[in-house]
């Protein structure tokens, strides 16, 4: 039985094709012709790695979720003791990430829009990943209501989704409007929300 790579060069340019080509056109305006064109294969390597163009859809989200949480979790500040400057650090972080994708968008984003109404494996890695995004703030956010306002009404999971909301929306935005990311942006709004929550 024949069996292929799981990370061989063909199958990475394949996929880094799709994924300009579906931030630019959408999933569905992209063809399997359109992706072989950009990448420089023919439709027979396509098939050699993905049966339809929907299991490399899914490919393709499952590859970019898994590189969006590995960007995540290197923004953490894990070496920071004190709660808060771990979140406002890794806001800072994000930030940055931000100006610099601003052109691009969230593929994330964009697939959740366009396909989990017709799509149920993608609706489910979206929901998945939307929900990992949240719990990176989710546990910092709990230790600093713990910290510095154990009395308050503060929702350590709500405010966590709600930095998802924000994230995403900034990233919607920037695609029109590029000056919707760093100082003034959605996310620089969380983080002073949060520092009006906290006190600090």
């Amino acid at each position: 039985m024949k069996t292929t790579p799981k990370n061989s060069p063909t199958k990475t340019r394949l996929l880094d094709a799709a994924q300009n080509l579906v931030l630019t056109k959408g999933f569905a305006g992209t063809t399997v012709d359109d992706i072989c064109d950009a990448a420089k294969l023919t439709k027979g390597s396509f098939f050699h790695y993905f049966k339809s163009k929907d299991e490399l859809g899914v490919d393709l989200l499952k590859r970019y979720c898994a590189s969006s949480k590995e960007a995540f979790l290197m923004g953490c500040c894990q070496g920071q003791e004190d709660p808060l400057k771990r979140i406002y650090g890794f806001l800072d972080f994000m930030i940055e990430m931000g100006k610099k994708n601003a052109k691009k968008g969230c593929l994330l984003g964009h697939m959740s829009q366009e396909l989990s109404d017709t799509h149920p494996d993608i609706r489910s890695i979206c929901c998945r990943s939307f929900r990992e995004m949240a719990e990176v703030l989710r546990h910092d956010l709990k230790e600093a209501k713990a910290k510095y306002a154990p009395g308050s009404a503060i929702d350590p999971q709500s405010l966590a989704e709600h930095f998802v909301v924000v994230l995403e929306g900034t990233m919607l935005v920037a695609k029109v409007m590029p000056k919707a990311t760093g100082k003034g942006s959605g996310l620089d709004h969380y983080k002073q929300y949060l520092k009006a929550l906290f006190k600090r």
